[in-house]
């Protein structure tokens, strides 16, 4: 079973963390069921940028992000190369090591 490695974020994972994630589960639930409480305002729709994440490592080995994801990561504070939404990347066979940006920024839509 795959390990995320949680990289130490002020509020939410002062310490870091790791634990084993299910092949096939979003890195937002991985998360949440680890005691990582990432904002999810849109309650993992697809509709807002609060789940953002930087995958460190083991980017390469997540589906490609469709174009809904990477519309909406243009607006997330922070946007690197590597960024996705976490209630979008599933989880695969490789280990993951993840950083949760200092800030979000709420884009979520009525609607969609």
């Amino acid at each position: 079973m795959p390990q995320i490695i949680v990289l130490p974020h002020v509020e939410l994972c002062p310490e870091g963390a790791v634990f084993e994630a299910g092949t096939g589960t979003s890195i937002c639930d991985a998360l949440l069921n680890n005691g990582i409480n990432i904002e999810h305002a849109c309650e993992k729709s697809c509709a807002c940028t609060t789940c953002h994440v930087v995958v460190r490592e083991g980017f390469n080995s997540l589906e490609d992000a469709e174009e809904k994801e990477e519309d909406l990561l243009d607006k997330a504070w922070g946007l690197e190369p590597n960024s996705r939404l976490s209630c979008q990347a599933i989880v695969a066979d490789t280990d993951l090591t993840v950083e949760i940006p200092k800030y979000t920024i709420n884009h979520a839509k009525e609607g969609h």
